[in-house]
């Protein structure tokens, strides 16, 4: 089950700000990217079922993640399908993160006091996850949906919402604040985080220094 409650791991992302987005199926290299941004500051991270033995990889994380990075809230992205969500809740997924808005996943979460995210391209779809019990709703892409200005408008007629953006944020002191000044709750990031360069190059310290300067960014 999920080390944190949904108040709580909301509460963690909130306060974060930032979520960063990865995958590989090298759990070693997995955890050591994970391990570089609990160091930066992260306490939140999205590991996205996205290659096959995807949920080996991440049993194995949480694990590591339990013992290594206690404050960390662990979520689950690219969830397509209630059985799959499932799996993931049943692994111990502190949250889950959708690219799309999936009905069967809500209910499912909801039961189970797990914070679901469904990406959302409009604001009829952002309403319609939170009718379902999604108190954090994602806009996914962000960038091509509209950007800071987007969500800036969003929040005039419902101010209330929680909104994390995906998609053209990037690690600049320029981009960063521009998302943070339009009311966003929390932004996820990433390929722009992890260089593939530096992955390839083992320099884990350059992501801890870089998701340092992300947060410091954003929050200013």
């Amino acid at each position: 089950m999920a080390k944190f409650n949904k108040i709580d791991t909301i509460s963690i992302i909130r306060k974060t700000g930032i979520v960063p987005v990865f995958y590989n199926k090298d759990v070693e290299i997995t955890k050591k990217v994970v391990k570089a941004c609990y160091d930066g500051g992260i306490r939140a991270f999205e590991f996205t079922n996205r290659g096959d033995g995807a949920a080996k990889v991440f049993e194995e994380l949480i694990a590591f993640v339990r013992a290594e990075c206690p404050e960390m809230a662990l979520g689950a992205g690219t969830m397509l399908d209630a059985p799959t969500a499932a799996q993931y809740i049943q692994m111990g997924a502190d949250f889950l993160v959708s690219p799309c808005l999936v009905p069967e996943i809500a209910p499912l979460a909801n039961k189970r006091g797990v914070p679901y995210s469904p990406g959302c391209g409009s604001v009829s779809e952002m309403v319609r996850g939170m009718e379902l019990g999604c108190d954090l709703v994602k806009v996914f892409p962000a960038g091509n949906v509209g950007g800071p200005s987007f969500v800036k408008n969003v929040l005039g007629p419902l101010p209330w919402a929680m909104i994390m953006c995906t998609g053209a944020v990037e690690p600049t002191e320029e981009n960063l604040t521009a998302w943070a000044k339009s009311g966003v709750t929390a932004v996820g990031m990433g390929s722009k985080l992890f260089p593939k360069e530096v992955i390839a190059a083992g320099d884990w310290s350059a992501i801890s220094a870089l998701c340092e300067k992300s947060l410091a960014w954003f929050r200013k």
